[in-house]
């Protein structure tokens, strides 16, 4: 079980409503602009308060963007959990993919903004919870495979998730099917049934 510093899991930090407001207008702003293109000022602006208000939640915007990215983990955390469940076994690749689709599917506006945005991956390399829990899910993903093709496969299986949701091609599909068909194609690159 991967926890925090202060040793709970991702799902069980709780943060305030007034936290909450300030990193639901944060995450808006960092789905269309990233990181970088995101200030304090706008996040207040984003809300209607000063930047002081944001301010006495969050000191700074790496705050903000840690906590983000550990609500957006908790989310996956019980997915994980369910498929470490199931052992490193094929079934175990199914059960976290299937919830890793059906995330990145209900959260198609933001998945690609934090998964590839650089000063998030800085962060998820920095900071040692993200750390072990990006291991334990590429750990999940390789199930008992090793070496460069296994890292490899398990790299494309999560890059064609998070990038297939967001594509402009599939823009226009309904969420049902590009779920469907986003857990077809997955079996079939893991040679499930």
């Amino acid at each position: 079980m991967t926890t925090t510093q202060e040793g709970r899991r991702f799902s069980d930090i709780t943060r305030t409503a007034a936290q909450t407001r300030v990193l639901n207008a944060a995450l808006k702003l960092i789905a269309e602009r990233g990181v970088s293109g995101t200030s304090l000022q706008m996040i207040a602006d984003e809300m209607g308060v000063t930047k002081a208000a944001v301010y006495r939640q969050f000191r700074t915007k790496e705050e903000i963007v840690i906590a983000l990215t550990e609500r957006e983990m908790g989310r996956l955390e019980e997915a994980l959990e369910a498929a470490e469940a199931q052992g490193r076994g094929p079934r175990a690749r199914e059960v976290l993919l299937d919830r890793m689709i059906d995330q990145a599917v209900d959260r198609r506006g933001v998945v690609s903004a934090l998964q590839f945005d650089p000063v998030i991956l800085r962060l998820q390399a920095e900071y040692k919870p993200f750390q072990q829990f990006i291991e334990r899910l590429y750990a999940t993903l390789l199930g008992t495979e090793a070496g460069v093709e296994a890292r490899l496969h398990a790299a494309v299986l999560s890059s064609a998730i998070s990038v297939a949701v967001m594509h402009p091609l599939v823009a226009d599909v309904d969420g049902e099917t590009l779920r469907v068909q986003l857990k077809q194609m997955t079996r079939r690159m893991l040679g499930l049934p």
